[in-house]
Protein backbone atom coordinates (compact mmCIF):
# COMPACT_ATOMS: atom_id res chain seq x y z
CA UNK A 1 0.00 0.00 0.00
CA UNK A 2 2.64 2.97 0.60
CA UNK A 3 4.49 2.04 -2.77
CA UNK A 4 0.97 2.53 -4.28
CA UNK A 5 0.66 5.91 -2.40
CA UNK A 6 3.51 7.21 -3.20
CA UNK A 7 3.03 6.10 -7.12
CA UNK A 8 0.00 7.98 -6.88
CA UNK A 9 1.63 10.98 -5.60
CA UNK A 10 3.16 10.96 -8.96
CA UNK A 11 0.05 10.96 -10.82
CA UNK A 12 1.93 12.02 -13.77
CA UNK A 13 4.10 8.52 -13.58
CA UNK A 14 1.07 6.31 -12.77
CA UNK A 15 1.26 3.32 -14.70
CA UNK A 16 -0.85 0.21 -15.60
CA UNK A 17 1.30 -3.09 -16.41
CA UNK A 18 0.40 -3.35 -19.90
CA UNK A 19 2.77 -5.05 -22.59
CA UNK A 20 5.71 -2.99 -24.26
CA UNK A 21 6.39 -4.40 -27.21
CA UNK A 22 3.33 -4.90 -29.29
CA UNK A 23 4.10 -6.13 -33.28
CA UNK A 24 3.50 -3.68 -35.72
CA UNK A 25 1.01 -5.15 -38.67
CA UNK A 26 1.29 -4.19 -41.91
CA UNK A 27 -2.07 -2.04 -41.47
CA UNK A 28 0.66 0.70 -40.05
CA UNK A 29 2.83 0.86 -42.69
CA UNK A 30 3.16 4.78 -44.16
CA UNK A 31 1.46 6.21 -46.61
CA UNK A 32 0.60 8.86 -49.12
CA UNK A 33 -0.47 12.38 -46.90
CA UNK A 34 -3.84 13.60 -48.26
CA UNK A 35 -4.24 15.95 -45.98
CA UNK A 36 -3.06 19.68 -44.82
CA UNK A 37 -0.81 20.29 -41.34
CA UNK A 38 -3.57 22.05 -39.58
CA UNK A 39 -1.04 24.13 -36.41
CA UNK A 40 1.50 21.16 -36.28
CA UNK A 41 4.77 20.42 -36.70
CA UNK A 42 5.54 20.39 -40.60
CA UNK A 43 8.60 18.42 -40.14
CA UNK A 44 6.71 15.77 -38.29
CA UNK A 45 3.27 14.81 -41.38
CA UNK A 46 0.55 12.71 -40.30
CA UNK A 47 -0.36 9.76 -42.16
CA UNK A 48 -3.35 8.77 -43.79
CA UNK A 49 -4.09 5.33 -45.11
CA UNK A 50 -3.45 4.32 -48.40
CA UNK A 51 -7.08 3.47 -49.83
CA UNK A 52 -9.21 6.49 -51.55
CA UNK A 53 -10.70 8.58 -49.15
CA UNK A 54 -12.99 11.95 -49.44
CA UNK A 55 -11.83 13.43 -45.84
CA UNK A 56 -8.95 15.46 -44.62
CA UNK A 57 -6.29 13.40 -41.79
CA UNK A 58 -4.23 16.61 -40.39
CA UNK A 59 -1.85 16.45 -37.37
CA UNK A 60 -3.15 19.10 -34.89
CA UNK A 61 -2.53 20.88 -31.60
CA UNK A 62 -5.52 21.16 -29.06
CA UNK A 63 -5.79 24.18 -26.67
CA UNK A 64 -9.18 23.56 -24.67
CA UNK A 65 -8.92 21.92 -21.38
CA UNK A 66 -11.51 20.25 -19.25
CA UNK A 67 -12.47 19.76 -15.60
CA UNK A 68 -12.62 15.87 -16.53
CA UNK A 69 -9.16 15.27 -17.33
CA UNK A 70 -7.84 16.90 -14.07
CA UNK A 71 -5.83 14.86 -12.22
CA UNK A 72 -8.36 15.05 -8.90
CA UNK A 73 -11.33 14.01 -11.84
CA UNK A 74 -9.27 11.25 -12.93
CA UNK A 75 -8.82 10.03 -9.07
CA UNK A 76 -12.36 10.30 -8.67
CA UNK A 77 -13.31 8.05 -11.29
CA UNK A 78 -9.88 5.75 -11.71
CA UNK A 79 -8.81 4.77 -8.69
CA UNK A 80 -10.77 3.43 -5.61
CA UNK A 81 -12.34 5.50 -3.44
CA UNK A 82 -9.56 4.29 -0.65
CA UNK A 83 -7.13 5.13 -2.67
CA UNK A 84 -8.16 8.41 -4.27
CA UNK A 85 -8.35 9.46 -0.17
CA UNK A 86 -4.90 8.55 0.76
CA UNK A 87 -3.87 10.77 -2.82
CA UNK A 88 -3.92 14.12 -0.75
CA UNK A 89 -2.28 12.56 2.34
CA UNK A 90 0.64 11.11 0.56
CA UNK A 91 1.32 14.61 -1.36
CA UNK A 92 0.87 16.59 2.14
CA UNK A 93 3.56 14.29 3.53
CA UNK A 94 5.89 15.36 0.72
CA UNK A 95 4.47 18.81 1.29
CA UNK A 96 4.02 18.54 -2.77
CA UNK A 97 0.40 20.04 -4.77
CA UNK A 98 -0.69 17.94 -7.05
CA UNK A 99 -0.83 19.80 -10.62
CA UNK A 100 -4.25 20.93 -11.76
CA UNK A 101 -3.71 18.76 -15.28
CA UNK A 102 -1.37 15.49 -15.95
CA UNK A 103 -0.79 17.09 -19.17
CA UNK A 104 0.23 19.66 -21.05
CA UNK A 105 -1.92 20.22 -24.86
CA UNK A 106 1.05 22.53 -25.85
CA UNK A 107 3.57 20.03 -26.12
CA UNK A 108 1.25 17.45 -27.68
CA UNK A 109 -0.44 16.09 -31.12
CA UNK A 110 -3.07 14.58 -32.53
CA UNK A 111 -3.78 12.34 -35.17
CA UNK A 112 -7.64 13.93 -36.46
CA UNK A 113 -9.11 12.49 -39.96
CA UNK A 114 -12.50 14.28 -40.69
CA UNK A 115 -14.82 13.10 -43.45
CA UNK A 116 -15.60 15.58 -46.34
CA UNK A 117 -19.20 15.55 -45.67
CA UNK A 118 -21.18 16.04 -42.32
CA UNK A 119 -24.37 13.90 -41.86
CA UNK A 120 -27.50 15.58 -41.34
CA UNK A 121 -27.50 14.74 -37.06
CA UNK A 122 -24.00 15.27 -36.88
CA UNK A 123 -20.63 13.12 -36.66
CA UNK A 124 -19.97 10.42 -35.29
CA UNK A 125 -16.68 10.17 -32.88
CA UNK A 126 -14.46 7.71 -32.49
CA UNK A 127 -11.40 8.04 -30.15
CA UNK A 128 -8.77 5.68 -30.72
CA UNK A 129 -5.82 4.85 -27.83
CA UNK A 130 -2.85 2.92 -29.81
CA UNK A 131 -0.53 0.69 -27.97
CA UNK A 132 2.60 2.31 -29.52
CA UNK A 133 3.40 6.45 -29.11
CA UNK A 134 3.26 7.00 -32.97
CA UNK A 135 -0.20 8.70 -33.98
CA UNK A 136 -1.58 7.23 -37.42
CA UNK A 137 -4.89 6.77 -38.99
CA UNK A 138 -4.86 2.57 -39.96
CA UNK A 139 -4.46 1.73 -43.16
CA UNK A 140 -7.98 1.53 -45.07
CA UNK A 141 -10.29 3.54 -42.46
CA UNK A 142 -10.72 6.16 -44.17
CA UNK A 143 -13.29 4.97 -46.77
CA UNK A 144 -15.15 3.32 -43.72
CA UNK A 145 -15.28 6.75 -41.16
CA UNK A 146 -16.15 8.57 -44.55
CA UNK A 147 -19.62 6.19 -45.17
CA UNK A 148 -20.47 5.95 -41.54
CA UNK A 149 -19.73 9.96 -41.17
CA UNK A 150 -16.96 9.60 -38.54
CA UNK A 151 -14.54 11.87 -37.07
CA UNK A 152 -11.12 10.18 -35.71
CA UNK A 153 -8.90 11.50 -33.41
CA UNK A 154 -6.07 9.68 -31.88
CA UNK A 155 -2.81 11.13 -29.29
CA UNK A 156 0.34 10.78 -29.74
CA UNK A 157 2.84 9.67 -27.50
CA UNK A 158 -0.34 7.34 -26.09
CA UNK A 159 1.32 4.29 -26.39
CA UNK A 160 1.85 1.34 -23.68
CA UNK A 161 5.42 2.56 -22.34
CA UNK A 162 3.14 6.02 -21.43
CA UNK A 163 1.39 6.67 -17.86
CA UNK A 164 -2.29 5.18 -17.94
CA UNK A 165 -3.93 7.75 -15.31
CA UNK A 166 -1.18 9.70 -16.39
CA UNK A 167 -1.23 10.47 -20.14
CA UNK A 168 -3.17 8.19 -21.82
CA UNK A 169 -6.28 8.02 -20.00
CA UNK A 170 -6.60 12.56 -19.88
CA UNK A 171 -5.45 12.93 -23.50
CA UNK A 172 -8.34 10.22 -24.98
CA UNK A 173 -10.49 12.35 -22.95
CA UNK A 174 -9.11 16.10 -23.88
CA UNK A 175 -9.01 14.70 -27.69
CA UNK A 176 -12.86 14.02 -27.59
CA UNK A 177 -13.76 17.31 -25.69
CA UNK A 178 -11.56 19.23 -28.57
CA UNK A 179 -13.32 17.54 -30.99
CA UNK A 180 -16.76 17.87 -29.74
CA UNK A 181 -15.87 21.66 -29.15
CA UNK A 182 -14.62 22.50 -32.94
CA UNK A 183 -17.35 20.31 -34.75
CA UNK A 184 -21.12 18.91 -34.60
CA UNK A 185 -21.26 15.47 -33.42
CA UNK A 186 -23.65 13.33 -32.32
CA UNK A 187 -23.44 12.72 -28.73
CA UNK A 188 -25.01 9.12 -29.28
CA UNK A 189 -22.07 8.27 -31.58
CA UNK A 190 -18.94 8.72 -29.77
CA UNK A 191 -17.36 5.74 -29.33
CA UNK A 192 -14.15 4.53 -27.59
CA UNK A 193 -12.12 2.21 -29.20
CA UNK A 194 -8.18 0.91 -28.94
CA UNK A 195 -5.91 -1.82 -29.96
CA UNK A 196 -3.97 -4.09 -28.11
CA UNK A 197 -2.79 -2.25 -24.58
CA UNK A 198 -4.87 0.95 -26.04
CA UNK A 199 -7.45 -1.59 -26.26
CA UNK A 200 -7.21 -2.23 -22.49
CA UNK A 201 -6.99 1.74 -21.95
CA UNK A 202 -10.20 2.36 -23.74
CA UNK A 203 -11.79 -0.09 -21.75
CA UNK A 204 -11.11 1.62 -18.97
CA UNK A 205 -12.42 5.11 -20.35
CA UNK A 206 -15.75 3.76 -21.11
CA UNK A 207 -16.36 2.34 -17.82
CA UNK A 208 -15.20 5.78 -16.41
CA UNK A 209 -16.77 7.86 -18.16
CA UNK A 210 -20.00 6.79 -19.68
CA UNK A 211 -21.26 10.54 -19.59
CA UNK A 212 -18.61 11.09 -22.79
CA UNK A 213 -18.83 7.17 -24.66
CA UNK A 214 -21.53 5.49 -26.07
CA UNK A 215 -19.77 2.11 -26.78
CA UNK A 216 -16.59 1.36 -27.14
CA UNK A 217 -14.71 -1.34 -29.71
CA UNK A 218 -11.94 -3.43 -28.01
CA UNK A 219 -9.52 -4.91 -30.58
CA UNK A 220 -7.67 -7.34 -29.31
CA UNK A 221 -7.30 -7.25 -25.68
CA UNK A 222 -9.41 -6.77 -22.56
CA UNK A 223 -9.64 -7.05 -18.91
CA UNK A 224 -12.83 -8.34 -16.04
CA UNK A 225 -13.23 -5.28 -14.31
CA UNK A 226 -14.02 -4.85 -10.59
CA UNK A 227 -10.51 -5.75 -10.07
CA UNK A 228 -7.12 -4.25 -8.50
CA UNK A 229 -6.44 -2.24 -11.72
CA UNK A 230 -9.63 -1.67 -13.80
CA UNK A 231 -11.73 -0.07 -10.41
CA UNK A 232 -15.60 0.78 -10.64
CA UNK A 233 -16.32 4.56 -11.00
CA UNK A 234 -18.71 6.11 -8.64
CA UNK A 235 -22.11 4.73 -8.14
CA UNK A 236 -24.15 6.99 -10.33
CA UNK A 237 -21.40 6.66 -13.42
CA UNK A 238 -21.64 3.20 -12.60
CA UNK A 239 -25.42 2.87 -12.95
CA UNK A 240 -25.36 5.08 -16.22
CA UNK A 241 -22.33 2.77 -17.50
CA UNK A 242 -24.85 -0.75 -16.83
CA UNK A 243 -27.40 1.26 -18.78
CA UNK A 244 -25.98 2.84 -21.59
CA UNK A 245 -22.64 0.79 -22.34
CA UNK A 246 -22.29 -1.29 -25.52
CA UNK A 247 -19.06 -3.19 -26.19
CA UNK A 248 -17.82 -4.78 -29.23
CA UNK A 249 -15.03 -7.02 -28.78
CA UNK A 250 -12.91 -7.78 -31.98
CA UNK A 251 -10.45 -10.52 -31.97
CA UNK A 252 -8.00 -11.87 -34.89
CA UNK A 253 -9.43 -15.63 -35.74
CA UNK A 254 -5.65 -16.72 -35.24
CA UNK A 255 -4.79 -14.23 -32.22
CA UNK A 256 -5.65 -16.85 -29.90
CA UNK A 257 -3.50 -16.06 -26.78
CA UNK A 258 -6.45 -13.13 -26.74
CA UNK A 259 -9.77 -15.37 -26.61
CA UNK A 260 -9.17 -16.43 -23.28
CA UNK A 261 -8.97 -12.42 -22.29
CA UNK A 262 -11.86 -11.54 -23.75
CA UNK A 263 -14.31 -14.33 -22.81
CA UNK A 264 -12.65 -13.05 -18.92
CA UNK A 265 -13.49 -9.98 -19.46
CA UNK A 266 -17.06 -9.82 -21.24
CA UNK A 267 -17.76 -12.60 -18.53
CA UNK A 268 -17.00 -9.88 -15.90
CA UNK A 269 -18.94 -7.12 -17.48
CA UNK A 270 -22.08 -9.59 -17.50
CA UNK A 271 -21.56 -10.23 -14.15
CA UNK A 272 -21.62 -6.50 -13.29
CA UNK A 273 -24.98 -6.26 -14.97
CA UNK A 274 -23.68 -4.74 -18.43
CA UNK A 275 -25.46 -7.00 -21.20
CA UNK A 276 -24.56 -5.13 -24.31
CA UNK A 277 -21.73 -7.10 -25.33
CA UNK A 278 -21.31 -8.57 -28.51
CA UNK A 279 -18.03 -10.31 -29.92
CA UNK A 280 -16.99 -10.20 -33.73
CA UNK A 281 -13.30 -11.99 -35.18
CA UNK A 282 -10.70 -10.13 -37.31
CA UNK A 283 -11.23 -12.95 -40.22
CA UNK A 284 -7.83 -14.29 -41.24
CA UNK A 285 -5.90 -11.86 -38.56
CA UNK A 286 -2.81 -12.67 -36.01
CA UNK A 287 -2.70 -9.71 -33.49
CA UNK A 288 -3.35 -6.87 -35.54
CA UNK A 289 -5.41 -4.19 -36.35
CA UNK A 290 -8.72 -5.03 -37.32
CA UNK A 291 -9.79 -4.60 -40.74
CA UNK A 292 -11.74 -2.07 -42.56
CA UNK A 293 -13.89 -4.72 -42.77
CA UNK A 294 -14.33 -5.52 -39.43
CA UNK A 295 -14.03 -1.93 -38.28
CA UNK A 296 -17.13 -1.48 -40.26
CA UNK A 297 -19.47 -4.23 -39.31
CA UNK A 298 -18.50 -3.12 -34.94
CA UNK A 299 -19.47 0.06 -36.12
CA UNK A 300 -22.99 -1.01 -37.47
CA UNK A 301 -23.40 -2.84 -34.62
CA UNK A 302 -22.51 -0.02 -31.93
CA UNK A 303 -25.44 2.28 -34.10
CA UNK A 304 -27.90 -0.19 -33.28
CA UNK A 305 -30.09 0.51 -30.45
CA UNK A 306 -29.33 -0.92 -27.14
CA UNK A 307 -31.34 -3.72 -25.91
CA UNK A 308 -32.89 -2.79 -22.62
CA UNK A 309 -34.05 -5.55 -20.33
CA UNK A 310 -35.45 -3.88 -17.03
CA UNK A 311 -36.45 -7.00 -15.46
CA UNK A 312 -33.01 -8.42 -15.69
CA UNK A 313 -31.33 -5.55 -14.78
CA UNK A 314 -33.22 -4.89 -11.56
CA UNK A 315 -32.34 -8.56 -10.33
CA UNK A 316 -29.04 -8.14 -11.32
CA UNK A 317 -28.54 -4.82 -9.43
CA UNK A 318 -30.57 -6.62 -6.42
CA UNK A 319 -27.77 -9.22 -6.65
CA UNK A 320 -25.18 -6.82 -6.61
CA UNK A 321 -26.68 -4.84 -3.81
CA UNK A 322 -26.86 -7.50 -1.42
CA UNK A 323 -23.68 -8.97 -1.54
CA UNK A 324 -21.90 -5.56 -0.97
CA UNK A 325 -24.42 -4.53 1.82
CA UNK A 326 -23.66 -8.30 2.98
CA UNK A 327 -20.09 -7.53 2.94
CA UNK A 328 -20.28 -3.83 4.67
CA UNK A 329 -22.42 -5.25 7.83
CA UNK A 330 -19.42 -7.95 8.25
CA UNK A 331 -17.02 -5.21 8.33
CA UNK A 332 -19.00 -3.44 10.93
CA UNK A 333 -19.63 -6.14 12.95
CA UNK A 334 -16.31 -6.97 13.78
CA UNK A 335 -15.32 -3.40 14.06
CA UNK A 336 -18.29 -3.78 17.00
CA UNK A 337 -16.19 -6.89 18.53
CA UNK A 338 -13.10 -4.73 18.21
CA UNK A 339 -11.38 -6.90 15.68
CA UNK A 340 -9.67 -3.77 13.68
CA UNK A 341 -7.45 -5.85 11.72
CA UNK A 342 -9.43 -8.29 10.34
CA UNK A 343 -12.33 -5.62 9.20
CA UNK A 344 -9.63 -3.43 7.25
CA UNK A 345 -8.65 -6.78 5.55
CA UNK A 346 -11.92 -7.32 4.32
CA UNK A 347 -13.23 -3.43 3.88
CA UNK A 348 -9.34 -3.69 1.59
CA UNK A 349 -11.64 -6.14 -0.69
CA UNK A 350 -14.56 -4.09 -0.72
CA UNK A 351 -12.83 -1.39 -1.93
CA UNK A 352 -10.71 -3.68 -4.53
CA UNK A 353 -14.25 -5.12 -5.54
CA UNK A 354 -16.59 -2.62 -5.88
CA UNK A 355 -14.60 0.46 -5.90
CA UNK A 356 -16.35 3.76 -6.39
CA UNK A 357 -20.05 1.72 -5.85
CA UNK A 358 -19.45 1.29 -2.21
CA UNK A 359 -18.76 4.63 -1.74
CA UNK A 360 -19.18 6.35 0.87
CA UNK A 361 -19.76 3.91 3.26
CA UNK A 362 -15.99 2.27 2.45
CA UNK A 363 -14.77 5.83 3.32
CA UNK A 364 -17.07 6.56 6.51
CA UNK A 365 -15.63 2.62 7.77
CA UNK A 366 -12.15 3.73 7.18
CA UNK A 367 -12.70 6.44 8.97
CA UNK A 368 -14.03 4.69 11.98
CA UNK A 369 -10.98 2.48 11.93
CA UNK A 370 -8.87 5.10 12.22
CA UNK A 371 -10.47 7.29 14.38
CA UNK A 372 -11.78 4.88 17.59
CA UNK A 373 -13.99 6.25 19.99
Amino acid sequence: MRETLRTMARMCSLRFAFPAAVAISRAWRPVTIVGVILGGNANTPALADSATSSGTLSEIHLTDYTPLSSNMELARRMLSPLQAAELPKALAQKSERLSEQPVDLAQESFALYVPAREPPQGYGLVVFVLPWDAARLPDGWGPVLDEKGLIFVSAARSGNNQSAVGRREPLAVLAEQNVVNRYRIDPQRIYVAGFSGGSRVALRLALAYPDLFRGAVLNASSDPIGTATVHLPPKDLFLQFQEKAHFIYVTGDRDTARFAWDFASMHSLRDWCVFNVEYQTNNFADHEVMSPEALSRALDSLAKPIEADAGRLAKCRAGIDAELESKLRQVQSLISAGNREAARDILKDIDTRFGGFAAPQTLELESELDNPP
